[in-house]
């Protein structure tokens, strides 16, 4: 009986462990994103001539970031 009941105390903790390593690899993802990813992307975008693609991307991003920032 103690045997069961530690297995299921396992089992709780090991599932609060896999939400918590799926919440904290989705916030290391949204830097990555964040400051690799997308400077990158526009960076090629200029460079590659598609400005007139690139500058709205600028825009709308800088335009959420100073809504999320305030």
């Amino acid at each position: 009986m103690l045997t069961i009941i530690c297995f299921i105390l396992f089992l709780m903790v090991l599932f609060k462990l896999i939400g918590i390593a799926f919440k904290v690899g989705w916030g290391i993802l949204k830097i990555a994103v964040f400051f690799v990813c997308f400077p990158v992307v526009v960076l090629a975008l200029i460079f590659g001539g598609l400005v007139v693609l690139a500058l709205p991307v600028i825009l709308i991003a800088g335009a959420i970031g100073m809504a999320a920032g305030a």
